[in-house]
Formats: structure tokens, C-alpha cells, sequence
């Protein structure tokens, strides 16, 4: 069997890594992405943009995998053992399944441990903090895709999909494209879709097969049962 998994910001909620859409706080409910998130803002102000992405790279490193990152992992080497294979894209620029040990991960969004430079591309590990002054004399930004720029790694995932004889997202909004519009990709192709949420996401009428509440919960859970076929 081949999976593929869309992951989303809730699957790392548990973690103490806050979601951007959906109720409470929301990150976007708290702060404004178009002063923060886009490539004018970076131009204009570059040194808010650096304080909030500090702070979220900071958040992170203090952070820890839950269960349910622990479950993909499992549920990956597990397939393998069966000549199967799993496809982990994430929309988050955390690096919570490759911590608990997830080795096929493609982070559609980019990551939020690296930096690459505005002007000549070039992208580095990078734990600390970024300021407007750099190590490579030009203006590096975080390693991560802000709204209004294209998403990384898309041959790579549509052809993933191909592949796949199940679709799963976890965690996700429904919202954002085009990591949204794979669900509809994937039904395209006769393959079967299953969400695993906190609630129903905003394209939650696409999948076959729906199961709600905290990650940490149904996402083991549900790995369980996969394993169990």
C-alpha cells in the first residue's frame, strides 16, 4: 500500500505550535500575515518580519514531538517492512515528524530551521536568530513560502499522488491552496480520502471517511488500524 499524508497545522497544536486558521488563537486572528508573511512585508520592514519568525523558531526548538507525529513515523517504517511506502507533506515549517522519526518528508511551505538568502538562493540550516545584518553579506530571510509565492517541491508531490492508493490529511484547514486542492487530485483518481481533524475542515464534503478530535488521539488510533489490515 501506497500512502500519501497532507499534514497541517494541527497536528502539531499539541506541541504548543499554534494553528493559523480555525477558533481561539488562531495565529491570524492575532496577527496580520500581510505585514508578516509576504514578500512586500519582508521588503518593507524587515525586521518585524524577523522578530515574529525568531520568536516562532524559538517555539519550536523548545517544542517536542506528540503521538501523533510518533504514529506516522511508526506507520512509514512499518510500510516499508510490507513493500509498501508513505509520502509525508507537510504545509509546516516545524520539524516535528523528522524528530520523531519520519525520514519522507516534503515540506511544501519550506522549513523554519533554515534561511536562504534573498539574493542568491542559497539555503542553510540556521537555528539562531536572523537579523537584517547576515553571515553572507546579503539579506537572508526564512526558508519558508510566504503568500503569495509558489509552493516548493510541486512535481515532486503530484507525482507522489500518483502513486497513491490512499490520501490522508490531518490536521488541516481546507483552505489554503494549492495544498487543498489535492484531496479533489487524489478523488480524481478513484483513490479513497480520509481527513483526521479537530473539526470538519473547510473541504471536509471531498473525503470518504472523516473522524474528528485532537491529533495526539485519532491519528494513533488510526495508524492502529491501518497496520492492522
Amino acid at each position: 500500500m501506497n500512502v500519501f499524508i497532507l499534514t497541517g497545522a494541527g497536528v502539531s497544536a499539541e506541541s504548543g505550535l499554534g494553528v493559523f486558521r480555525g477558533p481561539g488563537a488562531a495565529m491570524w486572528k492575532r496577527y496580520d500575515p500581510m505585514q508578516l508573511a509576504t514578500p512586500e512585508a519582508f521588503a518593507r520592514n524587515p525586521a518585524l518580519v524577523h522578530d515574529f519568525y525568531n520568536m516562532r523558531r524559538r517555539n519550536l526548538i523548545a517544542a517536542s514531538p506528540n503521538a501523533a507525529h510518533v504514529a506516522l513515523a511508526r506507520l512509514e517504517a512499518q510500510l516499508a517492512r510490507r513493500c509498501g511506502a508513505l509520502t509525508l507533506v507537510t504545509q509546516n515549517v516545524d520539524d516535528l515528524h523528522e524528530r520523531a522519526g519520519s525520514r519522507r518528508v516534503i515540506h511544501m511551505h519550506g522549513e523554519l530551521l533554515k534561511a536562504r538568502c534573498a539574493s542568491c538562493g542559497a539555503v542553510s540550516d540556521r537555528r539562531d536568530d536572523l537579523a537584517v545584518d547576515s553571515r553572507c553579506g546579503c539579506a537572508l530571510r526564512p526558508h519558508v513560502v510566504w503568500f503569495g509565492e509558489t509552493p516548493l517541491d510541486l512535481d515532486e508531490i503530484f507525482a507522489a499522488l500518483e502513486a497513491a492508493d490512499l490520501f490522508v490529511a490531518i490536521g488541516t484547514s481546507g483552505a489554503v491552496y494549492p495544498a487543498a486542492g489535492l484531496v479533489r487530485a487524489a478523488r480524481g483518481r478513484g483513490v479513497r480520502c480520509c481527513e483526521l481533524n479537530l473539526e470538519a475542515s473547510d473541504n471536509a464534503a471531498e473525503f470518504d471517511d472523516r473522524r474528528y478530535g485532537p491529533a495526539s488521539e485519532i491519528v494513533p488510533s488510526w495508524v492502529e488500524e491501518i497496520l492492522a489490515k
